[in-house]
């Protein structure tokens, strides 16, 4: 069954069977003036309320402070320090931790994105360094963004799909069929038969 338009579904159950890229969720949530602003995860949140009648405005946006801490801490603010992904805290990290190289996770990632969207100037180095512990969760990465990736490395993997000389473009045709459909979202050797008028 293809995917409808999201103005011919009429619940989140229906919604929720249908694979949608974040950019897509984003103009859904700005065409129906909720916030659209957030993971994968927070936009389908935002929209399943919207099916069940609560309406998350939008959020303002918050001027960002500039940094003020020169000395970082675990008890320096995320926010304050203006904190990013760069050598300078990198360092930092493998200072406090004894781990070199020092490697953030994507779960790091995601946090440091909530909290800098939410201005959260509470939130500190050393809270940053409990969720790569996995003591303290604030936002997690939204692992079905994965999904593509999984497809496209079994897709590569099967022996059935030697044949085919643009291996990426094969499998975006069968991915789209798949992604737009209810089915499970993987990759399996009989799409291959069923959608073979397709990418022969």
């Amino acid at each position: 069954m293809p995917r409808p338009s999201f103005d011919q579904i009429a619940s989140y159950d229906e919604f929720a069977k249908y694979y949608w890229y974040r950019d897509e969720l984003i103009k859904i949530c700005k065409s129906l003036n909720i916030n659209a602003s957030g993971t994968k995860m927070e936009l389908m949140e935002y929209i399943r309320l919207y099916f069940s009648g609560v309406m998350v405005e939008p959020k303002k946006s918050l001027p960002k402070p500039k940094p003020t801490a020169t000395n970082l801490t675990l008890k320096t603010s995320l926010i304050e320090c203006g904190f990013t992904f760069g050598p300078r805290f990198r360092e930092f990290f493998e200072t406090v931790t004894g781990v070199k190289p020092f490697k953030f996770n994507v779960d790091m990632v995601a946090t440091v994105k909530k909290v800098k969207a939410e201005n959260d100037v509470s939130f500190t180095l050393g809270d940053l360094l409990d969720v790569l512990h996995g003591k303290k969760v604030y936002a997690q990465y939204d692992k079905s963004m994965l999904q593509w990736n999984r497809f496209v490395k079994d897709f590569c993997a099967d022996p059935a799909t030697s044949r085919f000389p643009d291996k990426i473009k094969t499998a975006s045709i069968l991915w789209a069929q798949v992604r737009n459909s209810t089915r499970e979202k993987v990759y399996t050797t009989e799409l291959l038969t069923e959608f073979g008028e397709l990418i022969k």
